[in-house]
């Protein structure tokens, strides 16, 4: 069986500006190219990547890194009443935000790791294979 991988945002952008955490992600994309791994990507993930380069760095670098982000090898996870009602779950067992509550939901659903930078998903750890990318300090 393959292995499967959920990106988070989180780990999206460490690749995208080169953080601490990037080479294992390009690791992951660089098999996936070779068919050894399935990645996926929530619709949530792209929603909040888009969101959050606009208001840091415009609409156009919003737009561009959209389109960069359709030409590597993962398959986008769209909404359907089996993650609404798998995101609700979640939501209520784990206190978790509802945009990664629909990321948890995702990776339970395609039995996927979710790859990470962000540890508000430690909470989940019950629920899924957890790889922690470093996290940044404050």
């Amino acid at each position: 069986m393959k292995g499967r991988y959920l990106l988070d945002t989180t780990a999206l952008l460490a690749l995208r500006d080169d953080a601490e955490g990037a080479d294992l992600v390009e690791e992951i994309l660089r098999k996936a190219e070779l068919g050894v791994y399935e990645v996926f990507v929530s619709f949530i993930t792209l929603t909040e990547i888009y969101h959050r380069v606009w208001v840091d760095e415009g609409e156009r670098a919003a737009k561009k890194i959209y389109l960069e982000l359709q030409t590597l090898p993962i398959a986008r996870i769209d909404v359907d009443d089996d993650l609404i009602r798998g995101a609700a779950r979640v939501r209520a067992q784990v206190a978790l935000s509802l945009p990664d509550a629909w990321i948890i939901a995702t990776a339970e659903r395609y039995g996927a790791t979710l790859v990470h930078k962000d540890p508000h998903f430690e909470a989940a750890a019950d629920l899924v294979h957890l790889i922690s990318l470093p996290y940044e300090r404050k």
